[in-house]
């Protein structure tokens, strides 16, 4: 069994139709690249797997636990399911040591002390312990970045969902939030990445998901998806990237 299993779902808003029938399967340590055309529903399908966004058919399974539809606990999903935005998201009126606390104190109940030494821990490692007392304004979108990956990293969760974590930022600040994933990828957390950064999905992803017309329209390993994609709609997509200078 996959530890994760996104099963026939379907989603609308009105008339537009964003899912129909979409089914994926996530083993435990892969990390997943979700890539497609704007507006395909990349970032649509995180949202769901966070219990943001609500799906009105199918199912989403973790580890065989129904994670979708009427009765399922949100709030323990989303300890076991992180999810970090392009725009980071971090509380402007509190620290960035604030922000990491937060929820394994209100969610967790964890005692601040023991909330804070594992915060001071995970800012420690991706290099930013000194701005602990800092607020977010003061740090730059790389930096604030890192710390919304920290923040959720903080909850311990299964999986790790991150949209488009890089859209937002200057070229330069990149590379220092790409390499916390790859960090991430190479101690084994699952992670489903919706992403433009191309030529970082062939290098980080176990698997690579075209996704069009509410569907997985193909999927395989980056060494096939990038370099022999089997759909017209796949080659025609990743045409444009490469036309782009962007793979």
């Amino acid at each position: 069994m996959a530890m994760i299993e996104i099963c026939n779902i379907t989603k609308s808003y009105g008339e537009f139709k964003v899912f129909d029938g979409l089914s994926l399967e996530v083993e435990e340590h892969q990390v997943v690249c979700l890539i497609g055309p704007s507006g395909c529903g990349k970032s649509t399908l995180l949202r769901c797997m966070n219990g943001l966004e609500t799906i009105q058919d199918g199912e989403i399974r973790i580890h065989g636990d129904r994670m979708s539809g009427p009765g399922v606990d949100v709030n323990a999903l989303r300890r076991d399911v992180g999810i970090v935005f392009q725009s980071y998201n971090l509380f402007p009126h509190m620290s960035v040591l604030e922000n990491v606390t937060l929820a394994p104190v209100k969610v967790l109940h964890e005692s601040r002390a023991s909330a804070e030494e594992k915060a001071m821990r995970l800012l420690k490692r991706i290099g930013l312990e000194h701005k602990a007392r800092e607020y977010p304004d003061r740090l730059s979108g790389g930096q604030q970045q890192r710390v919304a990956i920290v923040r959720a990293l903080a909850m311990g969760p299964m999986v790790l969902l991150l949209d488009e974590i890089t859209s937002a930022l200057d070229p330069e600040l990149v590379s220092e939030v790409l390499n916390i994933v790859r960090d991430l990828a190479a101690e084994g957390m699952t992670m489903l990445l919706a992403t433009h950064e191309m030529g970082f999905a062939r290098e980080v992803a176990s698997k690579v998901c075209f996704l069009y017309g509410g569907k997985v329209h193909e999927e395989g390993p980056p060494s096939q998806m990038f370099s022999e994609p089997k759909e017209e709609r796949t080659r025609a997509f990743l045409q444009r990237i490469i036309e782009a200078g962007r793979l």
